[in-house]
Order: structure tokens, then sequence, then C-alpha cells
């Protein structure tokens, strides 16, 4: 069973009500197209066939119809000639055309209020199909319009990423820049402190060298 299941379900449906209330919009509008153009074909192969009775009914109203003045002409001989029996008896095939006949007519006055049914629910259905259309490539265009501007965000998103990332190296740069300097500053003093060191040591040890030689001599 498609998404409905009678033709004035689909004559009455709301279409927006229906595309509000769905997970996937376009898929919706997809299958209420592809209901309504179904249903536009089974239609009018109904339709075609009702034309085909219509015609067929037709040409036997017409048959009877010629029937009716045929058995009217033979009663009016028979007469003429004093056959009253024969008289009577296509008076009574001509009453018999005549019920044909207006069961015929019957059957013409259906299939015409039929006919005017089917073309006033056609042209409904006609509009429902292009209102769901037009709902359709709207659907689509807000769709790409959606795609479009999620793509210009990851863009600029991506954008903004790599300009923090840009700025946060800089900062970097600058800090290491900062503390090379700090530590220029230090590089000529601190040879000098070692050297001082070095003296002292150099003393030391000397010291020591004398205090050896005086004890030797001793």
């Amino acid at each position: 069973m498609g998404i409905f299941s009678r033709f004035t379900d689909i004559i009455n449906s709301n279409i927006n009500a229906l595309l509000d209330s769905a997970e996937d919009p376009k898929k919706m509008i997809r299958l209420i197209i592809q209901e309504m153009e179904e249903t536009l074909v089974e239609v009018r192969s109904s339709c075609a066939r009702i034309i085909a009775d219509k015609k067929e009914v037709q040409r036997r109203l017409r048959r009877l119809s010629d029937d009716i003045v045929e058995w009217e002409a033979k009663a009016k001989l028979a007469i003429s000639k004093g056959r009253d029996d024969l008289a009577r008896a296509a008076i009574a095939e001509k009453s018999l055309s005549q019920e044909a006949a207006a069961e015929a007519e019957a059957e013409l006055a259906n299939f015409e209020e039929q006919l005017d049914v089917i073309n006033d629910e056609v042209a409904q259905l006609q509009v429902k199909l292009d209102d769901a259309k037009a709902q359709q490539k709207e659907l689509m265009l807000r769709a790409k319009t959606a795609e479009n501007r999620y793509k210009v965000k990851l863009q600029l998103h991506r954008r903004d990423t790599d300009t923090a990332f840009t700025r946060f190296e800089l900062f970097q740069r600058r800090m290491d820049e900062l503390e090379g300097k700090v530590e220029a500053m230090d590089v000529g003093r601190s040879h000098l402190a070692d050297e001082i060191d070095q003296l002292a040591k150099d003393d030391s040890i000397n010291e020591e060298l004398q205090r050896l030689k005086d004890e030797m001599n001793k």
C-alpha cells in the first residue's frame, strides 16, 4: 500500500502537513509525487474504458433508434394490408426496442456523470501534483542552499583555525626570541665568572704544591 489508500485521500490531503511531520521531507515529497502520478495513470485508464463503453452504448442506441423507426413502419404496412396480427407483433418489437433504448440512455447518463466526476477529480489531482512538484523544487533549492552554507561555514571555520594556529606559532617565536635575548645577556658574564673561579682553583693548587716542597726540604 502506498502513502494514500484512496483517490479521495490524495485530493483531501494536506501536503504541507505531511512534509512537516516527515523525518525526511525530500523522500516524502518524492513518494507523494510518485503516488499521484501513478493514480493519474490509473484514473485515466479507467476513464478511457468508460469512454469506450460510452461509445459502444451510443452505437447500440443508434441501432435501437433505427429499429424503433423500422418496426413502426412495418406495423403501419401490416395495418395497410389488413394484417392486424402482424401489426401487433411489429408494435411489440418496437416496444422492446424502446425499452432497450431507455436503458441505453440511462447507461449513457451514468457514463456522463462518471466522466464529469473523474474530470473534476483529475483536475484537482493535477493541481495537487503541480503543487507537490513546486514543493519538491523548493525543498531541493533549500537543501542546496543549506549545503552551500555549510560548506562556506566549514571553510571559514578551517580558516579561523589556521589563523589561530598561525598566531600561536608567532607567539611561540616571540617567546623564543625574548628568552634568547635574556640568555645572551648572561653569555659574557658566565665566561668571566668561570675564569675567576679557575684562578681561585690555581691558587689552591699552588699552595698545596708549595706545602709539599717545604715538607720535603725539612
